[in-house]
């Protein structure tokens, strides 16, 4: 891989860590447990590690953006995960933030061409 690669490799996954959890929260209306997000999310182009998404889940409901129950299922037990009062505000205002950057780079990238 040459360096060139490995710098666009680096900022690519900065890029993305920094939409992750816009990301999820996008996906929290209906209650999901962990696999059925990183499904959801998959069937929309972002793909998301496990070992990601856990961490993130957590400490997202740590944050009181996200509640969580304990479900059985087919003997199973699953956590499963919705968009929590104070998740829907602060996607709402994160949303806005994103239309606006967004609007704002199509300036910057469109000046390139």
């Amino acid at each position: 891989m040459s360096e060139t690669e490995k710098i666009v490799l680096n900022i690519q996954q900065e890029m993305k860590r920094g939409t992750l959890v816009l990301a999820v929260l996008t996906q929290m209306d209906q209650p999901q447990y962990g696999y059925s997000l990183i499904q959801a999310l998959s069937e929309k182009d972002m793909v998301i590690e496990q070992n990601t998404l856990y961490p993130l889940m957590r400490r997202l409901e740590k944050q009181g953006l996200l509640d969580s129950i304990w479900q059985v299922e087919e003997n199973r037990p699953r956590r499963y995960y919705k968009i929590s009062t104070l998740g829907h505000e602060v996607r709402d205002v994160l949303i806005k933030e994103w239309q606006s950057l967004d609007v704002t780079m199509s300036k910057l990238i469109g000046g390139l061409k």
